[in-house]
């Protein structure tokens, strides 16, 4: 028994390698390792907590479960913009914890192979993010894939967790 659902486990993952949630933030796409989302949900009343960084919204009640919500747009030093009926939130797992992404509109789902997937230029070419792990390439365009451990620094991650 113990067999069969450490089996299933490794198909889940095998089947989830190289494919990558896709959405838009303005102009630009980028992708999310599918196996770190849980699910896709519409805007909702989110409650605001005090002493947050700008970027952290507040928290959703989700089914029962306290879900902190990130604005990706202000996490990313974007223009922020109003919230419209494409507007969602991603919630995803990461280390333990679920987060709910706030994203313009969610793309698709899509394949990655690794061979179309470069790393991002480095610092010396003036290029220089923390949240960017790799650059996709699909066609002819480009989808910037997410380093989903680093969306929230450790000592956020730790703030979070402590509420």
């Amino acid at each position: 028994m113990q067999e069969d659902r450490s089996m299933e486990r490794l198909l889940d993952e095998d089947s989830m390698q190289g494919k990558y949630l896709t959405f838009d933030l303005g102009e630009e796409t980028y992708g999310i390792e599918i196996r770190y989302v849980t699910e896709i949900i519409g805007m909702q009343s989110i409650t605001e907590v005090p002493d947050m960084p700008s970027y952290l919204r507040g928290i959703i009640n989700l089914r029962g479960r306290i879900i902190p919500v990130l604005d990706m747009r202000a996490r990313f030093k974007k223009p922020l913009q109003e919230y419209h009926d494409r507007t969602c939130i991603v919630v995803v797992d990461i280390r333990e914890v679920s987060v709910g992404l706030i994203v313009d509109q969610v793309a698709e789902v899509i394949n990655i192979e690794d061979n179309n997937i470069d790393l991002p230029p480095d610092g010396r070419t003036g290029f220089s993010n923390r949240f960017i792990s790799g650059i996709g390439k699909v066609g002819d365009e480009i989808k910037l894939i997410i380093d989903t451990d680093r969306i929230l620094t450790r000592e956020e991650y730790g703030t979070l967790l402590d509420n």
